[in-house]
């Protein structure tokens, strides 16, 4: 059976998870074009327009399907298409372009952490209201917090992966990218199946969320 708070939280998430993580991916694009790749710009990619952002699987169906069964939720938005080859020097310029998403994420749980109805009392943040608007604002500083952590993971293709090929050298780098392509079944493999490896993200989270409020 499935509680009326139950549906009530999953809608609620994904409606704070959409915009985070179009936000995040319009990052990408437009570092992206300000080092020199216009191909997100030329896909029509640099839009809040959900629409173009919004995985049907990825963004709604599963994330519902998680957050309904009690699970961790996990999702995922299109990926904004970049050219690494467009970039002066490639390497660095996808390192950046990457980095852009999880600080927009940073950045965006900052100033919810500001706005919002919250108190913090040793070291635990409260919500001082139970009104819709209050929950909508700890859904996105939450959300926002995770996306931002959870994303500098350096498991391909979470963001954090593209700052590893900084300090490999030329034949590092060829070997990094023949494995990254098994990086997507090692993600699945911690979250559903080794469950709790990833729990100590969890001290991290908690941390950007005490310093936003």
């Amino acid at each position: 059976m499935i509680h009326e708070n139950s549906v009530i939280d999953a809608v609620l998430f994904i409606a704070v998870l959409a915009p985070s993580i179009i936000f995040h991916e319009v990052a990408h694009g437009l570092v992206a074009a300000r080092l020199g790749d216009p191909t997100a710009r030329a896909a029509g990619r640099l839009t809040l327009n959900p629409i173009k952002h919004v995985d049907p699987f990825g963004s709604v169906i599963l994330p519902a399907m998680l957050a309904l069964g009690g699970q961790d939720v996990f999702g995922w938005a299109k990926p904004v298409p970049v050219n690494p080859n467009r970039f002066a020097h490639p390497t660095r310029g996808m390192a950046i372009t990457a980095l852009a998403g999880p600080a927009t994420n940073l950045g965006l749980a900052l100033v919810v952490g500001r706005l919002g109805p919250f108190e913090q009392v040793g070291g635990v943040v409260f919500i001082t209201s139970n009104d819709l608007w209050a929950r909508v604002l700890l859904g996105l500083l939450i959300v926002n917090a995770a996306l931002a952590v959870f994303n500098m993971l350096p498991i391909p293709p979470l963001d954090g992966s593209r700052l590893l090929p900084l300090v490999l050298s030329d034949q590092g780098r060829l070997a990094y990218a023949r494995i990254s392509q098994y990086g997507f079944l090692v993600l699945v493999l911690l979250l559903f199946v080794f469950r709790g490896s990833l729990r100590f993200l969890g001290s991290w989270i908690s941390w950007i969320i005490r310093l936003a409020v």
